[in-house]
Formats: C-alpha cells, sequence, structure tokens
C-alpha cells in the first residue's frame, strides 16, 4: 500500500532553531504500589510551523509528556526531571503563576475527549471567550466577537447563533471543532493535539486533521500530534517520535519511519495495519505479547520480551543493556542491531509483508 506523506506532498523546509527542545525527560508517579517510570528519558525538538507525531501504544507516556510540557501533573504524587525549553523559556520547575500565564496564550492542547473536557455548564462562546479575555484582556463584548469569529473559521455553521449553544448541543465533530477554536483564540505558538480524531467518523477525522493543517499554514503554529493512527501521522506529521514504555525506540521523518523504519517495534507497529490490497486470508501480524508493567519494566531493551530479533544480536545484551537514540541525532532507533542487520531484517522479512 503506498502512502503519500506529508513530506512528499509539501516542498522540503528549511532548518532552523528548534522552538521547543525536550531533554532527558523523567515524569515518576508515586503511587501505593510503588513509583511508576511513565516517561523515562525522553528527547525530541519540534520547529516552528511544523508538525511532530508522538506514535506509540497506550500506556506509552505520549499523554503523559505533553502533560509534562503543559505543567498539568499534580506536584505532590509526580516528579518532573529533565529539560524542557519553550522558545528558549525553561518550563521544568516553572511556578505554577508562570505556566497559567503561557497556557493558553503560548500553548495550548486539544484534549482528546472534547465532551469531557467542555464544562456543560457554561455555553460553548463563553468556554472559548474566557481564554482571551484572561491573556488578551479583552472585554466580554470584544471576547464574544472572537468565539464567533473562532468558531466561523473552524467551520460551525452559523456561528452567531451556535456560540450561545452547549456541548451537549453540538455533535462530536463540531465539538472537536470548538475544542480546536478555544486552544487557537489566543494564537499560540505551540498546540498539542492528543488524539482529536478518536471516535469520529473517517470522514469528520479528514475535516478535522485538513482544519489543523489549514490553521498551521495561517499561523505558523508548531503541533505535536498524539495518535495511535500511523495513517493520521503519514498524512499530518513532519517528523515522528515512536514511543514504547516511556522511551523513544525511534525518531525521524514521517518519510524515514514509514518507508525505512528501523526498529522491530516499528516493523511490528506497520505489520498491524490491515492492507486494501491484502488478501482477506492472509491474517493480520500483531505485536506478540503485552506492554510492560512501568511500575518494573524489563531491564535493558523494553522491548526485548515481546522482540523476535534478540537472538540475532547475540548473548544477553538485549536483557542487560539499554539501547539509545544519541543525543542531538534526528534520525536513529534505540536498538542493538547492527545498520547492516537493520537493513537485511527489513528488506528481506519486513519490507514484503508491508506492500
Amino acid at each position: 500500500m503506498t502512502i503519500l506523506t506529508k513530506a512528499e506532498a509539501e516542498p522540503a523546509p528549511q532548518d532552523s532553531q528548534p522552538f521547543l527542545s525536550v531533554r532527558d525527560l523523567y515524569v515518576q508517579f508515586a503511587t501505593e504500589d510503588g513509583t511508576v517510570k511513565a516517561v523515562d528519558g525522553l528527547s525530541f525538538d519540534l520547529e516552528r510551523g511544523k508538525t511532530l507525531g508522538i506514535v506509540g501504544e497506550s500506556g506509552s507516556g505520549k499523554s503523559v509528556t505533553n502533560m509534562a510540557i503543559l505543567g498539568l501533573h499534580n506536584p505532590r504524587n509526580t516528579m518532573v526531571k529533565g529539560e524542557i525549553l519553550l522558545d528558549g523559556q525553561e518550563l521544568t520547575g516553572a511556578s505554577e503563576r508562570t505556566l497559567e500565564k503561557l497556557r493558553g496564550k503560548k500553548m495550548a492542547m486539544i484534549f482528546q475527549d472534547s465532551l469531557t473536557a467542555l464544562s456543560p455548564y457554561y455555553t460553548v462562546g463563553r468556554q472559548i471567550a474566557e481564554p482571551y479575555m484572561k491573556h488578551m484582556g479583552a472585554s466580554r463584548k470584544a471576547a464574544r466577537a472572537r468565539a464567533i469569529e473562532m468558531l466561523d473559521k473552524v467551520g460551525i455553521p452559523q456561528a452567531k447563533i451556535r456560540v450561545d449553544d452547549y456541548p451537549h448541543q453540538f455533535s462530536g465533530g463540531m465539538r472537536q471543532r470548538a475544542m480546536i477554536a478555544m486552544s487557537l483564540v489566543c494564537d499560540p505558538a505551540l498546540v498539542i493535539a492528543d488524539e482529536p480524531t478518536t471516535a469520529l467518523d473517517v470522514t469528520v477525522q479528514a475535516q478535522i486533521l485538513d482544519l489543523l493543517k489549514e490553521l498551521q499554514r495561517e499561523t505558523g503554529t508548531a503541533i505535536i500530534l498524539i495518535t495511535h493512527d500511523l495513517g493520521v501521522i503519514a498524512n499530518t506529521a513532519d517528523d515522528v517520535v515512536v514511543m514504547y514504555a516511556g522511551r523513544a525506540v525511534e525518531r525521524g521523518t514521517v518519510r524515514e519511519i514509514l518507508k525505512e523504519p528501523q526498529h522491530p517495534y516499528a516493523w511490528g507497529l506497520l505489520g498491524s495495519i490491515p492492507r486494501l490490497s491484502a488478501s482477506v486470508d492472509v491474517p493480520l501480524s500483531p505485536i506478540p505479547g503485552s506492554p510492560p508493567s512501568l511500575l518494573n519494566p524489563p531491564s535493558g531493551c523494553p522491548f526485548h520480551p515481546r522482540c523476535a530479533f534478540t537472538g540475532q544480536v547475540g548473548g544477553d545484551r538485549c536483557s542487560r543493556e539499554r539501547p539509545s537514540i544519541p543525543l542531538g541525532e534526528r534520525r536513529g532507533s534505540a536498538c542493538h542491531l547492527s545498520p547492516d542487520q537493520k537493513q537485511d531484517i527489513f528488506i528481506e522479512q519486513i519490507k514484503p509483508r508491508l506492500r
């Protein structure tokens, strides 16, 4: 199956300094059962006007990472360590007052479930207008006009009337559009979209993703897109981080990840996608086993209990040594297989299954 990526459809971008830089990020939760290592040494960069896709199974640390960027974790039971630089400003350890000034104005989040993210007690228009009044110092009248403008911009019909509706009066797709309007009302430089198309039908998914791309072209917003859907990644992202057990196991451009993946986990994700060209008699190739417990993650490579290629590494290296992507490298995978082994396995065993 041929997938035309965003990178192939658009001209190659020029190099620029990262707008968001995350270095050696650790997020741990104290629980009655022990310490959950939700994010375990994650690093990545994001440039202005670009989209970074973060992909992985549920529980891999995707949403936890982005809540750490926004400073939304409860400090009483959460340890956040590492460096998070947003346009040169350190966010790790920043005061709640500082983060409140940034949230909504310079960085915003589109949550996964719009029905629970939106308050049922206030109109949609009021919820969009509130951050505009808070951060921009606008009057109630000006904020209402801005809310109508944003609803119209994201494609809500009869915005002047619907601005006074409550969330339950909107369809799922319209609520998601309202969430996008709320996140963009103050023109933030960074938007984090946490699986924004979950539970929406395919047509509405495409509309939401097209809307995000259009707004990005207009405003130059940097976007982090959290998803488990590689089709969404293919059509939306510029760069991709593949996460597993709180770590980045592969990093690269969207074309590199989808066309020439290097990590066995990425091979498994791609191999699990149904193909329209495949015979109905050909079974899918799911990744065996289950994701590890983050209370007690495996030693060495966290993927080794589920990996079919540990024997080609030799000895107990996979269970003993933790592989990592060298800091500063935009392309790489955290795997002990040699580059030649990765290429041979991919060409001979993996690539034929992806056609």
